[in-house]
This record gives C-alpha cells, sequence and structure tokens, in this order.
C-alpha cells in the first residue's frame, strides 16, 4: 500500500500513523516519475508548488515567500538530510540515489523552527547498506536532455559501510532565442557527487558522515517578455490601482521566444560543497541522544543581461548587462535527546545555526535620470551578510489511554541579522568603484519568538487515526538597503520605520483524518485547515536607491481555509488507482498597497482555488518473472495570480491541465529497466512568475518565467 518510514517528527514512524499532514516519496518512485529536481515535485505533490525564479520559490497552502536577496528568508525550509539549505539558489540541485522526499504541510515552529511558517521540504539520500549494491541509470529526451547516475555501496567489514554516488544533469533552455545574437543553450550542466559512510561503533552507537558537491553551470536566460502572454497593459494613475492585465493564448512556440535582444551573453559558473555528521548513542533502553552537525558553502559566479521586459508603445528593449559575485557559508548543529516508554515520548534539544555572506552585484547602461547625460553603472556591494540563530525547544507526547494521545510542544528562537555594505552610483562607464558610497546598507537587528504546538490524536481502531493540532510559525524580520541617522558615513538616512521589517506569525488550526480500509486496499487521508497569517513580508522592486532594489515590508494580514482529500485504492496487485483533491480560499484581509488602494479580498500569489491530481498505473507480469507497467497520471489546476506591486494588480495564470504518461518493462529480479516517457502531453506553458518594470501611465514593460513545456524521451538503469 506504499506506506513509507518517514521522519517528520524526528524520530521514525509510518507516515500513516503520523498525525501530520505530509506527502513522502520514495526513492524507486522519484525515479520512476522521472522526479529529478525540485521543480518536478509537482508532479507527484500536487498540493505543492515549486517555481524556478533565482533559486526556489516554495509555496505551500498559499504561503510563500519572494525575497531570494543575501538578507531574506523563505517561507518554506529547504533541508537536505535534516540540514537546512539558507539560499535558495543553492536548493536546485539534482536529485539522485534518493531515499525518499518528505513535504510537511502547515507550519512546523517547534521541531524545525525558523522560516517554516509554509511548511518543510526534506531531501533524505540514501543511506549507506552493510551489503554491495550498484546501480546505473541514464535519461535521454529533448531539449538535449541528458541525465546520468551511477551509485555504489560497499561494506567494510561488519560494522563500516561506504556509499558513493555521481550524477549528471544537463539540457537546453526552453526559451527560443528569435533575433538574440546570444545562446540561451545549455541552460544547465551540472556535475554533482555524494561519499557517504555509516559506521556502527557500537550495538549503541552509530555515526553517519556525509560530504556532497556540486558544479552548477550553464547559461541562466529563464525570462521571456511577458507580453508573449499579455496584451500591452500600461502602469497605474497616481493613487489608482491599475488595470488587470489580459492573458493571450497562443501556441507553445510562441510563448517561449524570448521576444527582445539580450544586452549580453548569460552565463553561470556556481559551486556547493558540503559535509554533514549524525551521531546516535543509545543511553539507555528509552533514551536516546543525537548530534547532528554541518558546514556549507555556496559560490555564485555569474552573468546576466540584466532582463527586465521589453516595451511595444516605445520599441524599447530594457536590457542591462551584469554581474553576480557572491559566496556564502553557513554552520549549524542540533542536539535532541529522546525518550521513549510506554505512555510517554519527549524530544528536548538546542539549535544553532549561522550564515555568512558576501555579494557584488554590478549593473551597467542604466538610463541617466537626468535627460542628455549619460549613463551610469549601479554599484551593490555587501560584505558581509551575517544571520545567526539560537533556539531552544522541547515536544512531549503523552498516552492518556491505548488509544487517545496529547502533545505539547514549546519552541523559544533568538535571531540576530546584520549587514555591511553599499550602493555605488557612477557617472561613467568603466568608473572604478570606490568609497564613500552614494548610500550606505548598514543594519543590524534582534529578533525573539515563542512558538508552540497543542495536539491530540484519537486511534478510532488499528487503521484509523483522527488528530487535531494548534501550531504557530514564526519567520524572522530584517531590514531593506539604507541606514539610520547618526551611523558613520550615513549621507542619506533613512526612517527607522522604512529600514527595518518585522517577524512574519502564522497561527494553524487543523483536524484531519488517515485511514486503511478493504483489508488495505483503499487508504484515504483527509485534513481541514484555518491559518491566521500575519505581518506578511512583501517585496517589491524600487528604484529608490538609483537601481533595482528589492524593498520589503510588513505589508498585509490573510485568512487561509482549505481542505485535502488523498485517496490511494489497490484492488489487485495490477492496478492502483490515485487521486488528490484540495480546496483553497487565500486571501488577504488587508494590503494596502499603495494610498487610497487596498487589496483586501484578492487572492494571495500562487494559491489556486482548486487543483486535482488523478493517476492509474497497470502492472502487466510476464512468463519469464518480468513485467510491463503503464501509467499516466494528469494534474488539473484552476486559475490563479501573480501580484505585480508596480502595476497595483494581478497577473493570471488561466486553468489548466498537464498530463504525462509512461510505459516501462522491468527484467526478472528487477535487475534493468526500460523507460518511455511523455509528459505534459498538452504542451501547456504554465507561469510561474511575473515581473513588471517601468510602470508609468502609458509606459510598462516585463517578463514573465514559465514551467517545463513537454518534454519527451527514454529512460534505463541496471542493478547489480
Amino acid at each position: 500500500m506504499g506506506d513509507i518510514v518517514v521522519t517528520a517528527n524526528r524520530t521514525q514512524s509510518l507516515a500513516s500513523k503520523t498525525p501530520i499532514a505530509l506527502n513522502a516519496v520514495g526513492g524507486g518512485e522519484l525515479t520512476a516519475a522521472g522526479v529529478t529536481n525540485p521543480t518536478t515535485l509537482t508532479d507527484v505533490i500536487p498540493t505543492v508548488s515549486i517555481d524556478r525564479t533565482d533559486g526556489l520559490r516554495i509555496t505551500i497552502r498559499g504561503v510563500s515567500s519572494n525575497d531570494n536577496t543575501e538578507k531574506g528568508d523563505p517561507s518554506a525550509a529547504f533541508l537536505l538530510d535534516g540540514i537546512y539549505i539558507a539560499r535558495p539558489q543553492a536548493q536546485e540541485v539534482s536529485f539522485f540515489d534518493l531515499d525518499r522526499v518528505e513535504v510537511l504541510r502547515g507550519p512546523q515552529g517547534t521541531l524545525y523552527g525558523r522560516n517554516t511558517t509554509a511548511g518543510v521540504v526534506n531531501v533524505i539520500s540514501a543511506r549507506p547498506k552493510h551489503r554491495f549494491e550498484a546501480s546505473v541509470d541514464g535519461s535521454f529526451g529533448n531539449f538535449d536532455t541528458r541525465q546520468g547516475t551511477a551509485m555504489i555501496n560497499v561494506p567494510v567489514g561488519n560494522a563500516v559501510a561506504v556509499r558513493a554516488a555521481v550524477n549528471y544533469d544537463r539540457r537546453d533552455s526552453y526559451i527560443k532565442r528569435g533575433d538574440s545574437p546570444y545562446d540561451l543553450s545549455p541552460f544547465k550542466n551540472n556535475l554533482s557527487g555524494r561519499l557517504s559512510v555509516l559506521a556502527d561503533i557500537s550495538d549503541r552507537t552509530s555515526l553517519l558522515v556525509r560530504g556532497d558537491y556540486s558544479s552548477i553551470k550553464g547559461k541562466p536566460t529563464n525570462a521571456v517578455s511577458a507580453y508573449n502572454f499579455f496584451a500591452p497593459f500600461d502602469g497605474p494613475a497616481e493613487g489608482m490601482a491599475g488595470t488587470k492585465p489580459v492573458y493571450l493564448s497562443g501556441r507553445s512556440s510562441r510563448q517561449r521566444l524570448l521576444g527582445f535582444q539580450e544586452g549580453s551573453q548569460s552565463s553561470r559558473d556556481d559551486d556547493t560543497w558540503g559535509v554533514m555528521a549524525e551521531l546516535n548513542h543509545q543511553l539507555s533502553d528509552a533514551l536516546t541522544l543525537t548530534y547532528l552537525g554541518s558546514y556549507r558553502e555556496f559560490h555564485r559566479d555569474e552573468e546576466a543581461p540584466g532582463l527586465t521586459g521589453f516595451v511595444p508603445r516605445l520599441n524599447l528593449a530594457l536590457s542591462n548587462p551584469g554581474s553576480l559575485n557572491a559566496s556564502y557559508w553557513q554552520t549549524s548543529h542540533e542536539l535532541r535527546l529522546a525518550y521513549a516508554s510506554e505512555r510517554l515520548q519527549v524530544q528536548v534539544g538546542g539549535y544553532f545555526f549561522k550564515e555568512h555572506s558576501r555579494s557584488e552585484v554590478l549593473i551597467t547602461g542604466l538610463i541617466s535620470p537626468t535627460p542628455g547625460t549619460p549613463g551610469y553603472i549601479f554599484g551593490f556591494l555587501q560584505d558581509p551578510t551575517k544571520a545567526q540563530s539560537i533556539a531552544g525547544f522541547g515536544q512531549a507526547t503523552y498516552s492518556l489511554t491505548d488509544t487517545l494521545r496529547l502533545t505539547g510542544g514549546l519552541r523559544y528562537t533568538s535571531d540576530k541579522k546584520s549587514r555591511v555594505g553599499a550602493t555605488i552610483l557612477h557617472g561613467s562607464v568603466g568608473e572604478p568603484l570606490v568609497f564613500p558610497p552614494d548610500s550606505l546598507n548598514e543594519a543590524h537587528r534582534r529578533f525573539h519568538k515563542l512558538t508552540w504546538k497543542a495536539g491530540a490524536e484519537l486511534d478510532v481502531d488499528a487503521r484509523t487515526l483522527l488528530y487535531a493540532s494548534v501550531s504557530t510559525g514564526y519567520k524572522a524580520g530584517g531590514f531593506n538597503d539604507g541606514c539610520l541617522a547618526g551611523d558613520t558615513n550615513c549621507t542619506a538616512p533613512i526612517p527607522s520605520e522604512a529600514l527595518f521589517y518585522q517577524p512574519e506569525t502564522l497561527t494553524a488550526y487543523e483536524v484531519g483524518f488517515k485511514t486503511r480500509q478493504m483489508g488495505n486496499s483503499l487508504r484515504l487521508n483527509g485534513n481541514y485547515f484555518h491559518y491566521d497569517y500575519k505581518g506578511l513580508q512583501l517585496s517589491q522592486a524600487s528604484n529608490i536607491c538609483g537601481g533595482p532594489c528589492q524593498v520589503t515590508t510588513n505589508a498585509a494580514s490573510a485568512r487561509i481555509d482549505g481542505v485535502e482529500l488523498e485517496a490511494v485504492a489497490t484492488p489487485s496487485p495490477r492496478n492502483r488507482f490515485g487521486a488528490t483533491v484540495a480546496w483553497l480560499n487565500a486571501k488577504y484581509r488587508d494590503y494596502q498597497i499603495a494610498p487610497g488602494v487596498n487589496f483586501a479580498g484578492y487572492r494571495l500569489d500562487r494559491s489556486p482555488e482548486w487543483v486535482a491530481s488523478v493517476d492509474y498505473s497497470y502492472r502487466l507480469p510476464l512468463a519469464n518473472g518480468s513485467d510491463l507497467t503503464a501509467q499516466v497520471r494528469s494534474r488539473i489546476s484552476d486559475s490563479y495570480e501573480f501580484l505585480s506591486t508596480t502595476l497595483r494588480e494581478q497577473f493570471r495564470q488561466p486553468s489548466y491541465t498537464r498530463t504525462e504518461v509512461s510505459l516501462t518493462y522491468t527484467a526478472p529480479d528487477k535487475r534493468w529497466y526500460l523507460q518511455g516517457f511523455a509528459k505534459n502531453l498538452e504542451n501547456t506553458i504554465v507561469l510561474s512568475s511575473a515581473t513588471t518594470v517601468a510602470a508609468f501611465p502609458g509606459l510598462a514593460g516585463g517578463t514573465v518565467t514559465f514551467q517545463d513545456p513537454r518534454t519527451y524521451g527514454v529512460r534505463a538503469g541496471f542493478r547489480f
């Protein structure tokens, strides 16, 4: 029935017995479904949206974040083997040699801490095993897609096992370059490796050590003209809401056309690496001590044409060549003590996280605000930006009876953020970047928050679980570009209320059930949730600093209600049916986007009212012990919106359907397989973001990004 062991509560439990709304997908199912990176998780988990913008943007139940800068935080935590990955740009790594992926829906503020108001995505690598095994998998597809993974697992004596895996991931751009003189392909050309060592030091002590490295290369242009999808639109008049852009249907090839000439060749030469260790020591039959620690680095060296849009009324391409050079390091350490008896399960622990970064952004050829004068260079140098988080937590579950359990948990978090940097404007191209800056960026702030959870769960019978909970989530506050009066070299101070923004908080109420019926051939999960969402951190582009600044404010409050239903039926070993239906009502309660313009009642970004998914697979056993499996899966989504603060309106993605099919031959004893697949048979081009610039009456431009078009190919694998 596909039940799977998960660690959603930081201890092992069956997914069907875990009182949390979650999805867990095993590594084999991910490979069979062609889920090779986080953005394709939606293929198998329709209630989560993961889009590719500048890094990943994860949306769960309408909760998301669009600040991917070095000072911003996501609303959903992305974990690799339980380690928090801070930068969204480092999260889009290839999926290979995985045990499973767990997606926890809803705030996880007690056990996982800060920046989990939306939920958690935890990517869990396969652990070394005390037996020999090896495998090779590869796929070829359109857009010159080539992917390959090789793995070997070797036992060393009776107590040590070593596992090594390597992955290659390459494809061309989905964008048609048209008249642009610059290449767009390959969009990605990545090489990754991972080495894991598991040592059973004694009967009570084990140590797992992992190291990984990824080279992330390619040409990262992923935006096209907004006018490929929308009729020409104007910016709003002063003090007025804008006009909603009108969506234009069209062929995939036209929608994927770049739409203007780039100002320079884009390129990406990034890399990331990390080491982690997990030590488990059983102090007694009831008491276990766990340490989880890591150190990671991420380096970015990118050249971008600065795509910002096209203004057809003026026949003007807004394209400014730019470069980014940045480096980040992070370290985290967690110590947990778990106690388990017949009636009581307790976890207590402490957590420390620190991130340090430096970044340099240069954009040339910006238009001077003074007519007749030369353009200028925009320099954005930040060194360093720091973030530190310290937390203590505890959670306990007590069995009042054999079937009724109560849970309570607390977490206290102390966050500290700071940045020293500058915005530098120059009157001529080629002038060196020197101090004093035109605008100092200097800020530091501390935030503290107590998050909590209370819950109850009831075993109606051996196969049915009811649960209810109230929990809170918290995302730390931060700061915008600028400085306060009195700071050294601060020549243009801004008020404290404009420089700083406060934490974002969420209180979630949820009830749900998980059941298995008809001799375990039918699995049903369902839940209802209500969110009170306060202090939403909303970001928008602004030119107040002379260049493309990101300004974040606590602009809104929202109320979110939803219902999620999941069903899996296996009437026979050959047949499997699956279905998911989700209803979501996610709207702003108050959002004063401009004087006299309030977006109360507007839907939150990426929040379709209805989403459904259906799938069916049929396995035909063959005489020699092999089998043939056919599968079809379709995702149906209602329309949803993207907010443009510069237009003071929302772009609309119409409702759509995306269908995928596969046919897989598996040899006897599962020694090898061969699969043909096709995704997005409809070739529907689904928008994932929209950005507007120069939004004034009679003058506007913009770009959009989109999800994968139709893809197809073959996949094969061997097991040794």
